[in-house]
């Protein structure tokens, strides 16, 4: 199988363009429409994507067309796409966007070939698209290679648990370690003390009460650090 990076990449002012408009291509569509530009091209849509590019998100762009594999780069061309996703259920016009997209230089997410699939590995163009589980700004993100699709929801629900209050510890112990260092307490002690307060069920606990709770029981940590 072949081994992938997990990366993060910034899709700010970029494009993505899917091709395809049934269960996968909508949910590609729904997972960039808050970073991107999506422009999905299909001859039909699911409701899903139709209720989201009539709804809130004025960043996604539905094209009732149906390219054949020689289209597939005119596409490419006229949309210039940071990342291409091929989501049809037609094998040849999927190989012909994963080409056009690589052509292009633009990285691309082809749905109908796992990692498993691919005996020569993928290209370092050719990317996986994982779950994620957030807590803002806390972001995990999983992957079962495309090997198991089911397991890759099964985990994501229990770590959904086992994150729960991330983002509040990440906005507290990264306002309390600009703190420290302003205060001029060596990296040292500053590294252990942040250490603690991450790693203390007290300060946990307290941030499920609210921040200033959170906050009260960190410095406390904190002290004990700094004092002895």
């Amino acid at each position: 199988m072949a081994r992938v990076i997990p990366l993060y990449h910034d899709f700010d002012g970029e494009t993505v363009l899917v091709f395809g408009g049934g269960a996968v291509g909508s949910r590609k569509a729904s997972r960039f429409a808050d970073e991107a530009r999506v422009v999905v091209v299909s001859p039909a849509f699911a409701d899903r994507l139709a209720d989201l590019a009539e709804g809130d998100s004025e960043s996604v762009e539905l094209v009732r067309a149906a390219p054949d594999a020689d289209a597939v780069g005119d596409w490419v061309g006229r949309v210039d796409p940071a990342l291409v996703v091929a989501a049809t259920d037609d094998a040849a016009v999927n190989a012909a966007a994963e080409a056009a997209a690589l052509d292009a230089g633009a990285l691309v997410n082809r749905t109908d070939v796992s990692a498993a699939d691919r005996s020569g590995g993928r290209g370092a163009r050719s990317v996986v698209v994982p779950a994620t589980v957030e807590d803002d700004p806390v972001r995990v993100a999983l992957s079962t290679g495309g090997a198991s699709p089911a397991l890759a929801k099964a985990l994501r629900e229990r770590i959904e648990a086992e994150i729960d209050g991330a983002g509040a510890m990440a906005e507290l112990s990264g306002t309390l370690r600009a703190e420290l260092k302003d205060r001029g307490v060596e990296p040292e002690k500053r590294r252990e003390a942040i250490r603690r307060v991450v790693r203390s069920e007290g300060v946990w606990k307290a941030l499920q009460k609210g921040d200033t709770y959170g906050r009260q029981e960190a410095d406390s940590v904190i002290e004990e650090v700094l004092t002895r």
